[in-house]
């Protein structure tokens, strides 16, 4: 005897039903197909063709500063020194080379402190505090920021003049030791902390600068870090402040000094192995406090998400 199976359109073909007689519904394309891979393959060409036009300079940068200087006019694009040579660092650390490190150290160390300090607590009065004339004094700030530097260049030079302190140690870091940029940067972040916290700070007797050191301060680490980095890179960089704040060769910074490089200084021909390897020493520090303060970037920033 035997058993007749019935047929169902579904099974019909002897595809697989579900206990209700139905076909179960398709499977969703993965979208791995051979036009996906060759999608993504020529995204992959293009994202390295732009890093490599990005990062050429560099490494023209670093193979020039190993250059004779015949080599560098000759052949100024090629990657391979003929011959290889640490004569352009010999002769720079025969100049004030070092001397200008040292004052470009002190001067964006003092800088760099002095913004973090400063810009912090205007960001936390501006956020925080209630004074009349807060909302005009922001606005100010905000005009300050649109104000391109270069236009503030003589009001700074009669400025340092009246004051007497022109040509001296303190013009070359007092006038840098307020950003506004920072202070923008400081408030935004302030106000976005609970204010629930500090009331139970104040509650406990805690003063209004209690609250901000003890308190609100060490939760503002992102912003803290962030501005230490831009605040260091920046006065690290700066170089139109020290033309006009003095004119004694002993405060030169680095900018300054290998800017007089630049002018034939140390005598005729082009010194490209001579100023790109100063150009090169002077990327060193600014790469180390970046790459360093990086990671403790992103971890402050995953830990107040986390808190969030």
């Amino acid at each position: 005897m035997t058993t007749t199976i019935p047929t169902t359109p579904g099974n019909a073909a002897g595809l697989p039903t579900s206990a209700d007689g139905t076909s179960p519904p398709a499977r969703p394309s993965t979208g791995r197909g051979p036009g996906r891979q060759i999608g993504r393959f020529l995204a992959y060409v293009v994202l390295v063709f732009f890093a490599i036009v990005y990062l050429y300079p560099f490494l023209i940068q670093i193979v020039t500063s190993f250059k004779t200087d015949t080599d560098a006019t000759n052949s100024p694009l090629t990657l391979l020194p003929d011959p290889v040579t640490t004569a352009a660092f010999s002769r720079l650390f025969d100049t004030q080379f070092p001397l200008w490190a040292f004052n470009s150290v002190w001067v964006a160390v003092l800088v760099t402190a002095g913004r973090v300090f400063l810009c912090s607590l205007a960001g936390y009065a501006l956020a925080r505090l209630r004074f009349r004339g807060r909302s005009a004094l922001f606005t100010a700030v905000l005009a300050v920021m649109a104000v391109p530097s270069v236009v503030l260049l003589i009001p700074k030079f009669l400025v340092l003049n009246q004051l007497g302190i022109y040509d001296t140690p303190v013009a070359l870091f007092l006038p840098l030791v307020a950003d506004a940029a920072g202070v923008f940067i400081m408030k935004q972040f302030f106000e976005s902390v609970p204010a629930s916290i500090e009331e139970a700070a104040r509650i406990d007797g805690a003063s209004t600068f209690r609250v901000f050191w003890s308190v609100v301060l060490p939760m503002a680490r992102p912003a803290l870090i962030t501005l230490t980095i831009l605040s260091f890179q920046a006065s690290w960089n700066e170089l139109p402040h020290f033309i006009v704040a003095s004119q004694d060769r002993d405060l030169y910074t680095l900018t300054k000094g290998v800017a007089t490089l630049t002018t034939g200084q140390l005598g005729s021909g082009n010194q490209f192995p001579l100023t790109l390897g100063a150009a090169l020493l002077m990327t060193i520090p600014v790469a180390i406090v970046f790459f360093v303060f990086q990671r403790y970037f992103v971890a402050g920033a995953n830990e107040g998400g986390v808190k969030g």
